[in-house]
């Protein structure tokens, strides 16, 4: 697949700034650039996985994180109770753009269906 240096590479090595909302060993959380909702943070693992087809067995744990440190992020912003949409996409029909494995977290207003 695609190994080339992705957006998501540079913020991680601190090549590009970015507005970093949640750190810890395996998972990094920042603000999207192109926010769809008042709240869109991209939750990124720290290690490069390029899309969900990629995912091996052993890496289960660490997908999970994403979902973990999403939940703990949303009930910091207090919207866990209101609701959020968390979102994975995955190649070009699912509109992926980044070739790094990352969860949508978007809130602050009241999600459509379909997205939009």
């Amino acid at each position: 697949m695609n190994n080339t240096t992705t957006i998501f590479d540079k913020i991680l090595s601190k090549e590009i700034p970015a507005e970093i909302v949640f750190e810890n060993d395996t998972v990094l959380a920042f603000k999207d650039i192109n926010p769809q909702a008042p709240i869109h943070v991209l939750f990124i693992p720290k290690i490069r996985i390029n899309t969900i087809n990629e995912i091996k067995d052993s890496q289960s744990e660490l997908v999970g994180q994403l979902f973990l440190a999403a939940r703990d992020y949303a009930k910091e912003l207090s919207v866990a109770e209101e609701g959020y949409r968390v979102v994975m996409n995955c190649n070009e029909h699912g509109q992926q753009t980044v070739f790094h494995i990352h969860l949508h977290f978007l809130a602050g207003r009241q999600m459509n269906w379909p997205p939009g």
